[in-house]
């Protein structure tokens, strides 16, 4: 006897190509809705996240003013969004924590530091980043200033 592929089983209903696509590009329109709602959510209420932000942008600025090479950009690009994505991951640890224990317990206390060391570490590699891409256009500008 020759076993004959079956269809997998799912708890879908047996609906067509053309609504499972609409339903698909719903689903994914929903998604990215509610990451813009949860960005929304950070940049509003989050006073850190719109300092960084805010610091992310003037390096921005900065990078158009002098003249970076496209790894530099590249690697300016990449350290913003670390900073403001570890921002986004230690407010959602905070909120979940939160919910939890709302009461006061040691457990919840580290993994509030923890999380929000993590920002810090990564605010502190974006001030070294920024040092290394910066620091030496600033020094020849400089240069180039003095003698004028």
């Amino acid at each position: 006897m020759i076993a004959t592929p079956h269809p997998p089983e799912t708890d879908e209903p047996d609906i067509d190509d053309s609504k499972r696509a609409v339903t698909r590009a719903l689903t994914l329109f929903s998604s990215f809705r509610y990451a813009f709602m949860g960005i929304r959510y950070l940049l509003w209420t989050q006073r850190n996240a719109k300092i960084h932000c805010a610091i992310g942008m003037i390096a921005v600025i900065l990078g158009m003013v002098l003249p970076i090479n496209r790894v530099e950009w590249v690697v300016l690009i990449l350290t913003i969004a670390l900073v403001l994505t570890m921002e986004g991951v230690n407010t959602a640890i905070e909120a979940i924590v939160d919910l939890a224990s709302p009461e006061y317990h040691p457990l919840a206390k580290v993994a509030k530091d923890v999380a929000a060391g993590t920002v810090l570490l990564a605010a502190i590699a974006s001030v070294v980043v920024g040092v290394i891409i910066f620091l030496p256009h600033l020094f020849t500008l400089l240069l180039w200033w003095l003698q004028r």
